[in-house]
C-alpha cells in the first residue's frame, strides 16, 4: 500500500484523520505524518538502514514505503546478497530521494488553507517542494488541527527516522 493510499483511506472514514508531527531537523521545520501509517514506516526503514548485507536488504518485505534495494536480484548489475552494505552508499539514499522529505507531506495531510496560513512553500532542485511550517507556529496550528477533529500527537524522533536521520551520515 503506497503512503498516499493509507492517507486517503484514512481521510475517507469517520475517523478523525490522526497526525503525528515534530521537528524535522533537515529542514528546521515541523512536519506531519500519518499517525496510522508512520509508526510501521519507520520500523521499515530502520530495517532496511540496519541490514549488513545486499542480501538482508533486498529480503525487507515493505508496506508503506518503496524498499530502495528492490529483489529482482541481476547478478551481472548488481551487488551479490553476500557483499556487504552501507545504505548512505546507494544514490537514492545520498541525493536526498529515499526515503521521501517528511516535510513534503504535510501537503497532502494538512488542510490547503492551514498550509497557506502557516507555512511557506520551498523548491528543492533534486527532491521537488516541501512545506516548511516554522516551529514557532506549533501551539496555534496544532490547536486549530485539533478544533477541526484531527487527533494530533507530537514525536520527534519517529518524524526524523522517516526522513532518513536515522542512518544519514547528515544525522545528529
Amino acid at each position: 500500500m503506497s503512503y498516499l493510499y493509507g492517507t486517503m483511506c484514512a481521510m475517507t472514514t469517520h475517523h478523525p484523520l490522526r497526525l503525528v508531527y515534530g521537528h524535522a531537523q533537515l529542514h528546521d521545520c515541523l512536519a506531519f505524518a500519518n499517525a496510522d501509517t508512520a509508526a510501521e514506516e519507520a520500523e521499515e526503514i530502520k530495517a532496511i538502514a540496519a541490514a549488513r548485507t545486499w542480501g538482508e536488504a533486498r529480503q525487507v518485505r515493505t508496506t508503506h514505503i518503496t524498499n530502495p534495494c528492490p529483489d529482482d536480484y541481476d547478478p551481472e548489475e548488481d551487488p551479490a546478497d553476500d557483499e556487504a552494505f552501507d545504505i548512505n552508499e546507494l544514490g537514492l539514499v545520498a541525493e536526498g530521494d529515499w526515503p521521501p522529505m517528511v516535510t513534503a507531506r504535510a501537503f497532502d495531510l494538512l488542510p490547503k488553507d492551514r498550509q497557506g496560513r502557516f507555512g511557506k512553500t520551498h523548491f528543492t532542485a533534486l527532491n521537488g517542494d516541501f512545506l516548511e511550517l516554522p516551529r514557532e507556529c506549533e501551539v496555534e496550528l496544532v490547536a486549530e488541527l485539533r478544533q477541526l477533529g484531527y487527533e494530533v500527537s507530537r514525536d520527534d524522533e519517529l518524524i526524523n527516522v522517516l526522513d532518513g536521520r536515522s542512518f544519514s551520515p547528515l544525522a545528529g
